[in-house]
């Protein structure tokens, strides 16, 4: 039996970020930091945690450090990354919506105009409905009931020198995350329909 994986929100909030930079400019390594809005899982009080004792922690008064699969799993996909990059998590006392912050050196030097403009280039063609782009000085809020997975923040990045490069990615963990269930679900639906 095959098994298929919409992977979590924070993968398809990190994946097409990856994939434009990988294909346009090449990755030789990369560090992500997620900072997540408060889910479920986390307690609203201090209580215990099966994963770890911060997990156990108040999600409404801290910022906590956690674990992410989410850049091995982009490995899944992309596979010419894989052993590039690995990541973290921030959770954050917010409701919904969360940022990516990745930070990686090129193999191809460029610039930090040159990536935004791939990013909005791309955001437009073969990756729209995936991958969005902005311009605009937007805040989480912003991003509620935002179907896309990733959208570029063009103000939000910065570059130290032609190779190494830290860009934003907003993404609603559940709205958008669950967008991409239902995209799934429709393909699958297709595929057994096939059978």
């Amino acid at each position: 039996m095959e098994c298929v994986s919409c992977a979590s929100c924070t993968t398809n909030g990190l994946a097409p970020a990856v994939r434009v930079l990988h294909e346009k400019f090449g990755i030789k390594r990369g560090l992500m930091t997620t900072c997540h809005a408060m889910t479920a899982s986390q307690p609203t009080v201090d209580g215990t945690s099966k994963k770890d004792w911060r997990g156990g922690r108040a999600g409404p008064g801290n910022i906590i450090p956690s674990s992410t699969g989410a850049a091995k799993a982009v490995a899944k996909v992309i596979p010419d990354v894989k052993g590039k990059l690995t990541g973290m998590a921030l959770r954050v006392p917010t409701i919904d919506v969360s940022v990516v912050d990745l930070t990686v050196e090129l193999e191809k030097e460029t610039t930090y105009e040159e990536i935004c403009a791939e990013m909005k280039k791309r955001s437009e063609g073969d990756m729209k409905g995936y991958l969005g782009y902005t311009d605009e000085a937007l805040v989480s809020t912003d991003f509620e009931t935002c179907p896309i997975s990733c959208t570029f923040d063009s103000k939000a990045g910065i570059m130290l020198d032609p190779t190494f490069v830290k860009v934003v990615c907003w993404y609603d963990n559940e709205w958008g995350y669950s967008c991409r269930v239902v995209d799934l679900i429709k393909h699958m639906a297709k595929e057994d329909a096939k059978a």
